[in-house]
């Protein structure tokens, strides 16, 4: 097993003091450093930084642990071969591009539930008013289908934390580096190469993200689209690096 890198481990220690220090503030801290729709009274611009640092309060303890372990397993691989900066580099920006894929999905369901509502009458300034005050009107599920009033209230009044999309990234970055190393999930012990394991993984999560679901049915929580988001600016990135700079180079 690989010995844990110094960014990583600083990382390491971020999540957990994090995570320590919002539990002992609570609910202020998940109002101040997890992530809000823009066009919410709690938004905070440093909040697309911060919020992949907090996690799931207790008793969700597999969210910072599967991230933790994640980040790691995959992360240590990655500094190894980059070197510090640019690891830090790279899992910032896979972050940022989670924080931005599902912003724009959400601004999407809301400016949806925004439109069917003011063609049946209301005014944005009314809607936006109710809702600032965490409040909805009942009617609104009259004029709405219910997924797309759970969307549209959800867009507007849920907020996002996690580390998942800077890990996503991760995942496609050593997928590209590594592809013929084997994964497997705790629910499928048999191990799969890692340029089969992680685009399998992320056609789950946009089916998810599409649907609306969970595997186990119902709503799972999860924010899918800023997975993607991770994944999709990790991809990107590698691409790049990989077209520019590391042509001499075989990743297999």
């Amino acid at each position: 097993m690989m010995n844990i890198t110094p960014t990583v481990k600083q990382l390491l220690i971020i999540n957990v003091l994090f995570y320590i220090g919002s539990m002992i503030v609570g609910e202020p801290a998940y109002k101040l450093l997890s992530m809000y729709f823009f066009e919410s009274p709690d938004f905070r611009f440093w909040q697309i930084f911060t919020h992949m640092f907090m996690h799931a309060p207790l008793p969700n303890i597999m969210h910072i642990a599967f991230n933790m372990f994640a980040l790691y397993s995959f992360g240590s691989a990655l500094e190894h071969f980059w070197g510090g900066r640019k690891f830090v580099f790279f899992y910032i920006s896979c972050g940022l591009g989670a924080a931005l894929l599902h912003t724009v999905v959400n601004y999407y369901f809301f400016e949806n539930g925004i439109n069917l509502l003011v063609e049946n009458g209301y005014q944005k300034v009314e809607i936006l008013k109710i809702l600032s005050e965490g409040k909805f009107d009942t009617k609104w599920q009259e004029l709405l289908t219910p997924s797309d009033f759970q969307a549209f209230m959800g867009a507007y009044l849920g907020n996002v934390v996690g580390a998942s999309g800077a890990i996503y990234g991760l995942l496609v970055a050593f997928a590209f580096m590594f592809p013929n190393a084997e994964l497997a999930l705790m629910f499928i012990p048999i191990p799969i190469k890692a340029k089969y394991f992680v685009p399998g993984l992320l056609l789950i999560d946009l089916y998810l993200g599409v649907s609306g679901g969970s595997l186990f049915g119902g709503s799972s929580g999860i924010a899918h689209f800023a997975h993607l988001g991770g994944a999709l600016v990790g991809y990107l990135m590698m691409w790049y690096w990989k077209k520019n700079q590391f042509n001499n180079h075989r990743w297999n």
